[in-house]
């Protein structure tokens, strides 16, 4: 350090020293590169104040002349003015080369021109964001050759001073546009006394070097101040940029009306409305994206993005990439790099007072950065802005429901939203008409956490407002507002402790007219899954009434036109709620003239799902049979892994197996293991008997594994997983050694599914990529890769159909692979489709198991459903019903006699196969002919194996069944007295009882048949195509 600067510096450490607090200084000082973080921790661990100032000092003292310029724009920087003052005149000057480490990468003469101007360094940790910098670059050109005024906007902690700073490191920039200099003023709330220090303090910056009397007297008043910066910049910095920082209101800002060029950051929007001059605007985003706030977090912590703990991506989830939070937990981090569970917990928590730093930052704690916002309403509307507590996260609301929120006009409310967005206190979406509005996810925690003892009474509020603007008849109007109702109305009773109101409103038929018209059938049956346990308090049996009501009867609630409910209703069991309103509301209405049909004998349908469990508490993701078949593990949300008997569902073993939702499991060959896989990252193979973890592999699979499964034959023991990474993403594993024994390359997109051949001769993986490859397993190659995607000619290069799952025939001559709404059916040797099933096109295909003794492949969907199919002649054989959520996995038993399937209804549903394949698959056809008499009605129709069937309707017993006829039944009909019945093949052939007669038209075809009785003989009349 220079002799002058050294000089200046001891003169001057009694003043400093009494009056500066050094933990604010440092932050500048670090980030300049003049301290190390050793140095500021030894001035820190001074106890008081004072001791830390002259730890500070006596380090800068050993130092070049670096520390004293930075020591001079720190004091600036925290508006220590007289202070910086009293180092102004001995300044020293830069050599080259610490002139251009100081400048970290910005040109010496532009490093110069923002240390006069106090333009705060970069901080410590910096990353770029070059979209938004290139943007307020861009509006700064457009203050070259006239003043005006460039707003950077955005919420509490979203970036706006770091940005606006390193917008002006910009050599063009300045030399083209502001060649007199940038001077950076910290505004802040401030009362109009500390408006003019400030001002004072810009005034005395500027006025260095000039001589007269005027300047050495600080201005008196802020209208004083305002004339003397208008002079200044006007004659000596007409071509500068003024930057205020941190601006809240319009007076403080008026005062700055000179007439120059002026870059300001603010959470207010429409500050700038109150001053003369050209306005632009810059919003900046509320969160950076993941890489980049991960990339934040590394630097912080000295490592890699990649390396990071799986909580670093949960920390910037859960506050949706704020830089500010991502920067104090950064900083926390630094100190204790072992934390990240538990700053992610106080995230998770709302303990926003625990997540602080000492820092200049004008907050210490996040809620005070948070709250400082809340200040500046009128105290009206801060109670209106209260109510915004009872939002959902990522829910965007329209102005209308808030006005019956608050019992005002909606042109009223509109106004009010509009000021909560100019203060950065609300987002509008306007992508949307009318407007959508939302709370970032840090402003709706702290509102909560803010408001905790009352949420109760605010969403109790919500309800009564809606009986109250509603009480005549529910919203029809199909609009946003009228969404949300339907979508969100049980949640605030519920939040509301409101049970009375809750039953009253999900057990009624009306409701579920009216919101499934409007929204379908999936977001009511989700209602009665999501608040089930409240709705069981009142009646259980009623709540899985109408859940299975929806669930059998939904997918005809999303045909337009809108069916009547009503009718679908009297299909239910006469012992059911949803039966006994239909049945009202049918009569009153067959008073009115109106026609409905009850359906008289349908106590003799029963359940065909064998045995149901309910062994967790979330949604299934897999179930497996033991390869004895005698017990079943599970696994799902819940994280656990669960054991229990095929026969009864008795409970053998359950494990807490993982720190995030378990995703697949599987039996060894001997049923003593089994191993687990989860979102965690994690392969844990477990002892079945005592439940003891006995391997766990947590270091190569670095983003979340999907799917594994054992070996089947017992020449060696092998595990195979596959996971969401992008190269190494599919593994074999011995479960003896520590590491991976193989990695297998070839998908460069995550894997779904992985399965052994029967002899375990190769691996069948399936892959977002659209592809399905087989893997030699004693060699790890490539064997074959089958390009599922081309069979789908609508797909395109960026929207792959994504391979879900793939399983092999017994023999290990077919591969069957599942794609969208479609099975395909490949050889293996030739890579050749053998054959193509297709479901309903509404569904996705979740998961696919061929049976292994027989040709029956089991497809789970996502409309809640089990299809068997058989892949030899690409039939659909049957179909079982009785989930109330999608379906995850389906798996026959290693004999085939049992199937198995698992729901996000958080049930295992059991079935016997040979029962579904035979009884749900025998249904009767359309074409088919009825008689009614006083004591019954006779039922004539084709079933689905082509054979004539003759049913009484009460008992739905059979009284006549044929043999099974080569040619496809095409109509039937009985006569009038029951005694004949007659059917037409598509061969065109007509029988009648014992009588057969042989249609000569038989290539013109015919549709209809009716048989007509005159006394003792009959008339046979056929409707022919040909219209004749």
């Amino acid at each position: 350090m220079e002799e002058r600067a050294r000089s200046c510096l001891l003169r001057s450490k009694a003043t400093l020293e009494q009056d500066i607090k050094a933990s604010y200084l440092m932050d500048h000082m670090v980030s300049d590169g003049v301290l190390t973080n050793d140095e500021e921790a030894t001035v820190l661990n001074k106890v008081t104040r004072r001791e830390q100032a002259t730890a500070l000092l006596e380090v800068l003292l050993r130092k070049d002349n670096r520390a004293y310029i930075s020591l001079y724009n720190a004091l600036i920087r925290e508006s220590y003015g007289d202070l910086a003052n009293l180092l102004h005149s001995d300044l020293p000057l830069l050599s080259p080369e610490g002139e251009k480490s100081f400048a970290d990468g910005v040109s010496p003469s532009v490093q110069a021109i923002l240390s006069d101007g106090g333009v705060p360094q970069r901080p410590v940790v910096f990353v770029s964001r070059p979209a938004l910098l290139n943007l307020i670059r861009q509006k700064l050109y457009q203050l070259q050759k006239t003043p005006g005024w460039v707003t950077v906007f955005g919420m509490a902690g979203s970036g706006k001073s770091v940005m606006a700073a390193e917008a002006v490191r910009d050599h063009a920039l300045i030399k083209e546009c502001f060649p007199d200099g940038v001077h950076w003023l910290s505004v802040g709330q401030c009362e109009r006394a500390d408006l003019l220090v400030r001002m004072q303090s810009l005034c005395f910056r500027l006025e260095q070097g000039q001589s007269s009397e005027a300047s050495n007297r600080p201005a008196c008043s802020v209208e004083e101040a305002k004339e003397r910066l208008r002079f200044l910049i006007l004659r000596r910095f007409p071509r500068s940029l003024l930057i205020l920082d941190d601006v809240w209101d319009s007076s403080a800002l008026r005062s700055f009306d000179i007439q120059c060029r002026v870059l300001l950051t603010t959470r207010n929007r429409g500050l700038t409305d109150s001053v003369s001059g050209t306005r632009s605007e810059v919003p900046v985003e509320n969160g950076l994206d993941q890489d980049k706030a991960l990339e934040i977090l590394a630097l912080y912590v000295n490592g890699k993005p990649q390396k990071l703990p799986e909580q670093a991506r949960s920390i910037v989830s859960e506050c949706k990439g704020s830089p500010l939070v991502i920067s104090l937990i950064g900083a926390l981090l630094r100190e204790f790099p072992d934390r990240w569970s538990y700053y992610l917990r106080l995230l998770q928590k709302k303990q926003f007072k625990r997540i602080r730093k000492s820092s200049s930052y004008d907050y210490e704690a996040l809620d005070q950065a948070m709250d400082a916002s809340l200040q500046v309403l009128e105290p009206e509307h801060q109670h209106l802005y209260r109510d915004l507590s009872i939002m959902q996260k990522d829910v965007k609301v329209p102005a209308k429901v808030l006005s019956v929120l608050w019992g005002l006009e909606l042109e009223e409310v509109e106004d009010v939203l509009q000021e909560f967005v100019n203060k950065s206190l609300l987002f509008r979406d306007c992508n949307q008409r009318p407007y959508l509005y939302y709370l970032h996810d840090l402003q709706l925690d702290f509102l909560t956490e803010q408001n905790r003892d009352q949420i109760a009474e605010l969403h109790k509020k919500m309800v009564r407002q809606y009986q109250l603007f509603y009480n005549e008849s529910p919203p029809r109007s199909g609009d946003q507002e009228c969404s949300y109702w339907y979508h969100f109305l049980p949640y605030h009773m519920a939040k509301a402790g409101l049970s009375k109101e809750l039953y009253s409103l999900m057990f009624s038929l009306d409701w579920v007219k009216e919101k499934a018209q409007v929204m379908g059938s999936a977001h009511l049956i989700n209602d009665y899954v999501e608040y089930g346990e409240i709705l069981d308090k009142e009646n259980s049996e009623v709540r899985l009434q109408f859940q299975e009501f929806l669930s059998l009867n939904g997918h005809q609630l999303e045909h337009r036109p809108f069916p009547d409910v009503v009718q679908l209703a009297l299909s239910q069991p006469a012992c059911s709620e949803v039966y006994r309103q239909a049945l009202m509301q049918a009569q009153r209405r067959a008073s009115r003239g109106q026609l409905y049909l009850d359906w008289v004998n349908k106590n003799n349908q029963d359940s065909l799902s064998r045995l149901v469990m309910h062994p967790h508490q979330g949604s299934i993701y897999y179930a497996c049979f033991s390869k004895d078949g005698s017990k079943i593990a599970s696994c799902g949300a819940s994280k656990t892994l669960r054991v229990c008997k095929t026969t009864s569902g008795e409970k053998l073993l359950e494990l807490q197996a993982h720190d995030e939702d378990v995703l697949c499991c599987a039996f060894s060959l001997d049923d003593r293991q089994i191993a687990t896989c989860s979102s965690d990252r994690k392969v844990k193979v477990w002892n079945v008997e005592r439940g003891l973890l006995i391997k766990v592999f947590g270091e190569e699979h670095e983003e979340q594994i999907n799917h594994c499964q054992f070996t089947n034959t017992g020449r060696r023991v092998l595990l195979a997983t596959c996971s969401n990474d992008k190269f190494t993403n599919t593994k074999l594993w011995n479960p003896n050694k520590k590491t991976s024994q193989n990695t297998m390359f070839g998908h460069m997109e995550p894997v779904n599914h992985c399965c052994f051949s029967p002899n375990d001769a190769y691996l069948a993986t399936s892959s977002n990529d659209g592809t399905l490859k087989l893997f030699e397993v004693s060699s790890a190659n490539e064997w074959k890769s089958i390009d599922v995607n081309s069979f789908f000619p609508e797909s395109d290069d960026e929207v792959k159909a994504i391979v879900k799952c793939s399983t092999w025939s017994a023999d290990g001559s077919r591969i069957i692979c599942a794609a969208r709404n479609a099975v395909f059916v490949f050889d293996v040797e030739t890579s050749d489709m053998l054959l193509e099933m297709k479901t309903s096109r509404l569904s996705t295909i979740q998961y696919c198991h061929a049976c292994p003794n027989s040709s029956l492949l089991a497809v789970a969907l996502s409309h809640y459903t089990v299809e068997l199919w058989n892949f030899e002649t690409s039939k659909k054989k049957a179909e079982c019903n009785g989930h109330l959520s999608w379906v995850h996995c389906v798996q026959f038993s290693p004999d085939g006699s049992l199937l198995l399937s698992s729901s996000d209804d958080q049930t295992i549903r059991l079935w016997e196969t040979d029962r579904v394949h035979t009884t749900s698959a025998v249904a009767l056809k359309r074409d088919t002919d009825v008689l009614f008499s006083l004591s019954d009605v006779t039922i004539v129709a084709a079933d689905s194996r082509n054979r004539l069937q003759v049913q009484t309707a009460s008992t739905g017993a059979i009284l006549y069944e044929s043999e099974e006829l080569p040619s496809r039944i095409r109509c039937t009909c009985i006569s009038r007295n029951g005694a004949f019945v007659s059917l037409g093949t598509a061969d065109g052939s007509v029988q009648t009882g014992r009588v057969k007669v042989r249609q000569f038209l038989k290539n013109v075809g015919w549709r209809t048949l009716q048989l007509l009785n005159l006394q003792r003989d009959f008339v046979l009349a056929l409707g022919l195509e040909t219209g004749v």
